[in-house]
């Protein structure tokens, strides 16, 4: 984020971006191009841009109707309006787990943003810390996230830490920067994964469609490197209880590397998880599954612990947050479904014997 002051000495705020095309990218008009990488562009604001002279690409200002070829490298300012610097403090209840001079850990329920932007500008998780803590780290600047140095998805539940203190903040970035933190989640994924552990490995960037979307991009050539190791922890027929451990922290990882091996987060509406995708075709299985939506109205995904070393003193902290209600519930549902659907005879009328069908 930058800022130009123009003769009226009025402060105009920008978003700036920078684009290499990849190899295989097909001649496609510049401004439909920069939807598909910057979230919350809209075609008429990138067109203003061009028209002012702010898309330039091989270091020239081109027009929106600019067609781009593989290897040509972007710059984009993008105007914004004017930063909302003053976040409202609100009273809303936090879960704390730790906190000393330096830290604060906190257990997020699902449904919560973490941070304001997008029209969710209350009810955040920053809105809460503004509330209840005094000169966290960054609250006095212009992108209000203060003392966070990484955050969970609204519909995620489970631990994540808060800086007090600038020294703080410094260390516990440098710590997830150099991934020496310890994250572990527990998640509910459709289908029977075939071994009972690996590594998902791919670069996480925009999708390319669907700006509300991360892909992963095997080959490398866009996004940025993501590694997910992951543990079958039970089995229910139609779904997995698996165990992940980031080694890398991209947005959405855990729901886009699943989605790209094929077994998505059950009710994971963004990356189609809300939808039947294994199991039988009869109707009391999709009942079934319709009651188990009800129950986790959510992705199933919960960050259960956190490690860091403590900013101060060095000590190793480590955290560890049990299942929420719903998920709990749900894997009950699942669990009871399995045995009964193999103990009972009469329901092997209804199991698909297949296991794995699609529809």
């Amino acid at each position: 984020m930058s800022h130009i002051e123009n003769s009226e000495n009025k402060q105009e705020w920008f978003e700036q971006y920078s684009f290499v095309v990849s190899g295989g990218q097909e001649p496609l008009r510049i401004d439909k191009f920069l939807m598909n990488f910057i979230e919350q562009a809209t075609r008429n604001k990138i067109q203003k841009s061009a028209d002012n002279g702010f898309i330039l690409v091989n270091g020239s200002p081109v027009k929106s109707n600019y067609k781009v070829k593989p290897g040509d490298e972007i710059k984009v300012m993008l105007e914004e309006p004017p930063r909302v610097i003053d976040i409202l403090a609100e009273n809303i209840p936090l879960n704390i787990v730790y906190e000393d001079d330096s830290v604060v850990v906190i257990d997020k329920e699902p449904g919560m943003v973490v941070h304001p932007g997008h029209g969710n500008y209350k009810g955040t998780l920053v809105n809460a810390l503004k509330f209840h803590f005094d000169n966290l780290p960054s609250m006095s600047q212009d992108l209000e996230r203060p003392g966070l140095v990484h955050r969970i998805d609204k519909d995620t539940s489970g631990l994540l830490v808060v800086a007090k203190t600038e020294q703080a903040m410094q260390s516990l970035t440098a710590q997830f920067k150099a991934r020496t933190t310890d994250r572990l989640y527990d998640a509910l994924v459709w289908g029977s994964l075939e071994e009972d552990k690996g590594t998902i490995e791919g670069h996480i960037g925009r999708h390319l469609k669907d700006r509300m979307q991360m892909a992963v991009f095997p080959e490398g050539d866009q996004g940025k490197p993501a590694i997910t190791h992951y543990a079958v922890k039970e089995r229910f027929l139609y779904v997995t209880l698996v165990e992940c451990k980031l080694e890398t922290g991209r947005t959405h990882q855990i729901r886009a590397h699943f989605k790209h091996l094929g077994h998505p987060l059950f009710n994971d509406d963004r990356y189609g998880g809300n939808s039947i995708l294994k199991g039988t075709t009869f109707t009391k299985y999709k009942q079934f599954v319709e009651n188990c939506f009800k129950t986790c109205p959510r992705q199933a995904l919960h960050a259960k612990t956190l490690g860091f070393d403590h900013p101060v003193s060095g000590e190793r902290m480590n955290f560890e947050s049990p299942m929420p209600n719903d998920m709990v519930e749900l894997l009950e549902k699942w669990r009871n479904y399995s045995k009964h659907s193999k103990d009972d005879p009469n329901m092997d009328q209804e199991i698909d014997k297949s296991g794995n069908e699609n529809w």
